[in-house]
Formats: C-alpha cells, structure tokens, sequence
C-alpha cells in the first residue's frame, strides 16, 4: 500500500475534486452527481438509518437462534431428551452440513433475485423452524429442525454481507460490517439474559424451560422479519427509497472508492472460474475458518465451559453476558482504527493473538477469577476479526458476480468451522477441555500465518503497480491518481498501459486485476 500523500486540489465550480462525483468514471464532470460534504452527510445518514439498525437486527436474531441449543443443553434439553453427549454434539454439527452446503449458490443467486426477498423469506422460514423445535419429543425431531434451521439460515449471513460491500466505500465498510456483526456478539449477551429469564417457565403449557427458549426466540425473530418485504433495500443500482438523483450520487461515490468494482456487470461463467483459480480466495477462507473455529467454540459452549469452572447451571447463563458485552465494545474499536489506517490484516493479527492469550491461560490450573478473565480474553480478541475478514474480503476481490463467488466460497470454508467446533468439546474433558481449547489455539495460528501471508501479497502487489503505473492513494473516500491529483479515471487506456482497443466492458470485467486498482493490507 503507497504511503499517505495529500492529493492537490482541482476547483470547479466551488467545488473541490473531493466533493464531487464522476458518473461512470467519466472524465467529464456530471453536475446531477455534485455532492457537497453537508449533502454526503445527509445522504449517508439516510441509507445508514434504512440499513444498519435492521441488518444488525436480523444478524443478531440469527446469530441467537443458530447457538441457543447452548443455553438450553444448561436447562435440561439432554435430560429431557435422553440425549448421550454423542446425540447433542450430532445435533450441533447437522446444522452447519446444510448451512455450509447452500452457502454459495445462494449467495450467487442474490444478485439475480430481489434481496428483499430472498432474505425475508429465508428469516420467515427459520423462525418457524425455531418454532418448531421447541415441539420435538426426541433426538430425531432435534436433528431434523437443525438442519432445516441450517438450510433457512445459509440464505443471510451472505447475503447480507454482500450487500454491505455494494453499499459503502472502501473505507467505512468495515465499521458497518462490525456494527451489523456486533448483533452475534450482543445475541451472545442477550441470549444469556434470555434463557435465564425464559428457564423460570418450566412447566408452563406442560413444555420444559428449553422448549420455551426455542419457541418464544422463534416468535420474536417471526415478528421482527415481516417488516423485511419492506425495508430491506436491493443493490443500489435498483433500490427504491432513494430518489432518482440520491441513487446517481451514491453510485457515483460508490465507484469513486471501489473502482470498476462496484460496477454492475452481467454475470459471466469467466467470472466464477477466475474466482475458483485465485489461489487468494482460499487463503481468505483459511483466515476465516482460523478465526470462525474458536469463535463458534466459543458461541456454543461458553455455559458450558463456565458450568465446568464450577458454577450453577443458572448461574451459567449469566456468566456468559459480560464477555460478549466487552466483546461488542472490541468489535467496534477494532472496526474505527481499521477503516481509519484502511488496514485489515494487522488487526486480525492483533486479535487472534489475544485469543491465543485467552485459550492458553484457560489451558492452566487457574481459580475461577482468573479462568473467567482469559474468557473475557477469547471473546474480546476474537469477536472483531469475524467483521473485519468478511470486509477484508469483499475489499479486495471484483467484478461483482466474482467477488459473490469468492465471498460464498469464503462462508463456506469458514463457516465449516462450526463441524470441527461442535465436536471437540466432549462433557468428559470438562473442566479443563484441552483438545477444545488445543484446538481453537491451533486454528487462531493459522489465521494470523495466512493473515501475514496475504498483507505480504497485497503490499507486494501494490508497491509493484505503483512502480509501473504511478502511484494510486486508496486512503481516503476516493481513489486518487496521485500523478494528475484527480480521481482515477480507469478508462483512460494510455494512461494505465491498456490495449486501445479494448471495450468498456471488458476494461470493467478486469476487476481488481486492472492496474488502477489498489489492494487493502
């Protein structure tokens, strides 16, 4: 990545080149896309509020059905079932089969369907599935719910994430991810005041606590999806609650920042092969199955591991609110430092080192205050490198349909962490658990070791551009050709060293691999 130079300033029409927009990277300045700082704001506030609170919303209440089998294994769910340790751990690992199985088509698929209605029939379908399971008699019912809960919620995390790319800038991306991913690490706080609340009801209806667990989380995320038809908004490209000129605007900032992108572009079979011959896809998804391993560990069996420090099953429930509280605070202060220093890597580094910390304190005969802090160490260094992966690879992939490849096969491999999760933490190893724990060390290594590898990859690919083509400053809400002081025009051919004969189109199909682009570290 080039250093940080302030690029010189062109006025036109009062307006600096930083307050304006060019329309398809035109180099002629279009006035229907000006965009004052007070008009950015505003504009900004306006998609912010359409966006953030409900995808945060929708994550949160996934992220809480997806693991509340943890807070119910601590009110009875084994017992009442008559399930072995084998049975529950089954149970956990069917859930990920189908989650991980449909996670790339759907993905693909998002961007040839409404959003708004893959996603709000996806939410629809996995609350009353979570209804559901708080009816099963047996070990059977129990699996079946979870993997259809798999199936409907494979069709989100994805999706929504992907959307988030298409929505913001290169260097505000990450905090809006973070927020929205900060719902997983608030289901883990709430989920735990949940169930301690919703356990007292044992024996209401004639149905035990667990049963209830499921069945009013289900009714909440039903209540709260309806409303999606509605609110959830496209691509921007074709969304319907901005006004005809607010839409050019935010485009024309979108391409300012992303490059050729964030331009829409028709699907190609080209484009998924390149995603599946890029041997960076498969160091992103190894980054991100290093960090979702001891996360997921983490997500189903906090209780328990606290129930194995020594507390109370009810007690169990509570322990569990504090670290995801702290682990919300580091999600967002890891997200502003990043998207300021436009970095990714370093903070993945920083954060998997933590956990490591966390994990191999847990691994020692500690008393329980000190065991309780390296949890608190776990969840704070994890929780942040979750979001700031899933930004660091949608910033650095394109055109569109190839980055939904790559990104699908990146929450596929990652999310397979959840098979590996759901099986290395037998009851018999409580309370130490070292093979979890061994486990979820082994895997934060890996992530900072692929973490290292693709800043080395992308800082070696930039300098190299920089040598040839001239140097491009990313930092900023523009890419800006530091040679002219103007925002990069990527179809000037001569200037990038480009066949004159080369169309629009397959300049733009050129994606990240075009020699204006810059990679974040």
């Amino acid at each position: 990545m080039s250093s940080i130079v302030r690029a010189p300033t062109d006025v036109k029409d009062g307006h600096t080149i930083s307050e304006k927009s060019l329309s398809n990277f035109s180099a002629t300045d279009d006035p229907d896309t000006f965009l004052s700082p007070e008009e950015e704001r505003k504009l900004k506030r306006k998609i912010d509020l359409r966006i953030v609170p409900y995808f945060s919303l929708l994550y949160l209440l996934s992220f809480l059905d997806r693991v509340n089998i943890g807070q119910a294994r601590t009110a009875s769910l084994e017992k009442d079932l008559n399930l072995s340790n084998h049975q529950y751990q089954i149970a956990l690992t069917v859930f990920f089969a189908s989650y991980v199985f449909f996670e790339i088509p759907f993905n693909v698929l998002l961007r040839r369907y409404k959003p708004h209605r893959v996603i709000t029939i996806s939410v629809i379908t996995w609350s009353i599935v979570m209804i559901c399971m708080g009816l099963v008699h047996d070990f059977g019912g129990l699996v079946a719910t979870r993997v259809m809960l798999g199936l409907a919620e494979s069709m989100l995390f994805p999706g929504l994430n992907m959307l988030l790319t298409h929505w913001y800038t290169r260097n505000e991306s990450n905090i809006v991810v973070s927020i929205f991913f900060a719902g997983a690490t608030l289901a883990g706080a709430w989920g735990g005041l949940l169930a301690y609340g919703i356990r007292h009801m044992a024996g209401v209806g004639g149905k035990p606590g667990w049963a209830w667990i499921f069945i009013l989380e289900g009714l909440l995320t039903l209540l709260c999806a309806i409303p999606g038809w509605w609110i959830i908004p496209d691509f921007p490209e074709n969304s319907k609650f901005l006004t005809d000129k607010e839409r050019k605007q935010w485009i024309a900032r979108l391409q300012r920042s992303q490059g050729l992108t964030s331009i829409p572009v028709p699907f190609t079979w080209d484009q998924i092969i390149r995603a599946f011959k890029d041997w960076r896809a498969y160091v992103y998804a190894l980054t991100y199955i290093g960090i979702a391993q001891p996360f997921y560990s983490l997500a189903l069996f906090t209780p328990t591991i606290i129930l194995g420090l020594g507390q109370k099953n009810s007690q169990a429930n509570l322990f569990s609110v504090p670290p995801y509280a702290l682990g919300f605070c580091s999600t967002i202060i890891f997200a502003l430092l990043s998207d300021r220093v436009m970095m990714r890597g370093p903070f993945i580094i920083l954060g998997m080192g933590i956990t490591i910390i966390g994990y191999i304190i847990l691994l020692t005969p500690q008393s329980f205050a000190v065991q309780y802090v390296a949890l608190h160490l776990c969840v704070i260094g994890c929780c942040p490198c979750i979001a700031t992966c899933i930004t660091w690879v949608g910033n650095n992939f394109g055109p569109i349909y190839l980055r939904a490849a790559v990104m699908g096969l990146f929450f596929t491999t990652g999310n397979s962490a959840g098979f590996v999760s759901s099986n290395v933490y037998p009851s018999r190893d409580s309370p130490r658990f070292f093979m979890g724990h061994g486990v979820a060390i082994g895997f934060a290594a890996m992530a900072i070791v692929c973490s290292i590898i693709l800043m080395v990859d992308n800082a070696r690919n930039n300098r190299e551009r920089d040598s040839k083509y001239g140097v491009v400053n990313v930092r900023g809400k523009e890419a800006i050709d530091m040679a002219s002081g103007k925002v990069v025009d990527p179809y000037d051919r001569a200037r990038w060293g480009l066949d004159a004969n080369m169309s629009d189109s397959e300049i733009v199909n050129l994606g990240d691999r075009h020699p204006a682009y810059r990679y974040v570290p």
